[in-house]
C-alpha cells in the first residue's frame, strides 16, 4: 500500500453522498492521504477492484440495486486479500444486517445519518489495521525467503558431508559410517574422511562452537582447511597445528572448534591420532569391555597461536571399532534436564560391539532421540565410526 495515498472505494446508490464525502475529506484529498472511488452497487464495485488492485478500504451500503452490500461481502471473501477491510455503512435500526456483515468478514460499521467525525476515526482505525497486516504480511514474506535461503543452506551443507554410504567397499580392509542431525536448518558439526594412499585412511569429526548459520559457514572453512592440510600432512598433530594457526585470523571472541583426527593404517590397524579439545573416541571390540582412547592432551583450534599437539598411536585389532562423536550425543537431554553422558554411550556400545557399523551408528542415534523423548533438541548430533577388519 502506498504510504502516503490511501484508496478508498465507496460503494453506494445515492449519488449525495459521493458530494459529501469529497467535501467533508476534502482536506484529506488535497493533502493527497486519501483518494476516492465510487460504484454505485457491489457488481460495480468488484468492476472497480479488478482495475484497481491498490484498494484497501471499502465503505459499502447494505442496501443497494443490482448487488447489496451484504452479497458483495461474500464476493469479496473470495478474493482472498487479507489487506481490503471493508466498512459497512447501515440504517441504525438495522442492527440484523450489521451483524449479518460482521459475520460474513466486515471490518466495522458506521450508522446513517453519518457522523464525519465518527467516520474518519472508523477510516483512521481500518487503515492502522490495514498497515498493521502489511506489516505482518512483508515480515512474512521475508521468512519465506529466509527459510528458502536456510533450506538451500541445508542442501549444501548435506552435500559438504558425506551422505551416500557405503564408501570406500572396494577395500574390506575397513568401513566406516556416519551421521548428523543438525539442531536447526543447519549445523556447526562436521565430519570427512579421505585416503592418503592404498594403506592409509585419515579421517576427522569437529564440533564448531554455536549453532544455526553462523557456525555453518565456520564448519565449511575448518572442514575445507582440515582436508586439504591432512591431504598432505601424514602426522596428525603437525596437521592440527596448522589448522589451528591458519584459523585464528578467522575466528572472532566466540569463535572455536574441537576436533579429532586419527590416520589409520589399514594395513597393520597402528592408528595414530590427535586430539584438539574434542570428546574422546571410545574402542569397541565385537566383544569386550569399551576402552576410551589415551588422551593426548590438546586445546581446541582457533583461539591460541602455536599451542602443543601430541600425536598418540594405539594398535587396533581385527574387528575393533572407533566410535567417534560430539557432545550433542552426551549432553542431549530429557524433560528432566538429564544428560545422556558418556556411560549410556558406553552401555550401549559394550551390547552392541558385534552389530554392522551403520546399524551400530544408527542404534546410538535411536538411543540419544529416545532419551530425549519430547525434549528439543539444543545441540547438534553427530557420530562417525571407523572398523578395522583387518586383511584377510
Amino acid at each position: 500500500m502506498n504510504s502516503q495515498i490511501r484508496k478508498i472505494l465507496v460503494v453506494d446508490d445515492e449519488p449525495d453522498l459521493q458530494m459529501l464525502m469529497l467535501q467533508k475529506f476534502r482536506h484529506k484529498v488535497k493533502s493527497k492521504e486519501y483518494e476516492f472511488l465510487f460504484a454505485e452497487n457491489g457488481s460495480e464495485a468488484l468492476e472497480s477492484l479488478k482495475v484497481n488492485n491498490d484498494v484497501s478500504l471499502v465503505l459499502s451500503d447494505i442496501n443497494m440495486p443490482r448487488m447489496d452490500g451484504l452479497t458483495l461481502l461474500n464476493e469479496l471473501q473470495n478474493l482472498e486479500r487479507p489487506d481490503l477491510k471493508t466498512v459497512m455503512v447501515s440504517a441504525y435500526g438495522d442492527m440484523e444486517n450489521i451483524r449479518t456483515a460482521m459475520n460474513r468478514g466486515a471490518y466495522d460499521f458506521v450508522t446513517k445519518p453519518i457522523d464525519f467525525k465518527d467516520m474518519e476515526t472508523t477510516i483512521e482505525k481500518s487503515f492502522q489495521e490495514i498497515e498493521r497486516i502489511y506489516r505482518s504480511l512483508e515480515v512474512e514474506r521475508q521468512l519465506e525467503s529466509i527459510n528458502f535461503d536456510l533450506d538451500m543452506a541445508a542442501r549444501i551443507q548435506q552435500k559438504l558431508l558425506h551422505q551416500d554410504f557405503p564408501v570406500f567397499s572396494d577395500d574390506e580392509r575397513f568401513g566406516v559410517y556416519a551421521n548428523m542431525i543438525a539442531a536447526k536448518h543447519v549445523g556447526g558439526d562436521f565430519f570427512d574422511f579421505l585416503k592418503l594412499d592404498d594403506d592409509h585412511f585419515v579421517f576427522f569429526i569437529g564440533d564448531v562452537a554455536g549453532k544455526g548459520m553462523p557456525a555453518a559457514i565456520y564448519m565449511a572453512v575448518c572442514k575445507t582447511m582440515l582436508k586439504a592440510i591432512a591431504s598432505e600432512v601424514s602426522d596428525p598433530a603437525e596437521c592440527i597445528n596448522k589448522v589451528n594457526n591458519m584459523l585464528i585470523p578467522e575466528s572472532d571472541m566466540s569463535t572455536f572448534v574441537t576436533v579429532f583426527i586419527g590416520v589409520l593404517n589399514v594395513k597393520t590397524g597402528e592408528l595414530n591420532y590427535c586430539n584438539g579439545g574434542h570428546n574422546l573416541p571410545y574402542i569397541t571390540p565385537e566383544e569386550g569391555e569399551v576402552t576410551e582412547i589415551e588422551d593426548v592432551g590438546g586445546l581446541l583450534l582457533g583461539k591460541f597461536e602455536n599451542a602443543p599437539y601430541q600425536k598418540g598411536t594405539v594398535q587396533l585389532n581385527p574387528g575393533d571399532t572407533i566410535v567417534t562423536f560430539t557432545d550433542g550425543v552426551t549432553e542431549a537431554e530429557n524433560e528432566s534436564a538429564d544428560f545422556f553422558d558418556e556411560e549410556r554411550v558406553i552401555n550401549y556400545l559394550k551390547k552392541n560391539g558385534a552389530r554392522s557399523l551403520d546399524s551400530q551408528v544408527k542404534g546410538l542415534f535411536l538411543e540419544v532421540m529416545k532419551f530425549a523423548g519430547s525434549a528439543t533438541q539444543s545441540d547438534d548430533i553427530t557420530v562417525l565410526s571407523i572398523r578395522y577388519n583387518g586383511t584377510k
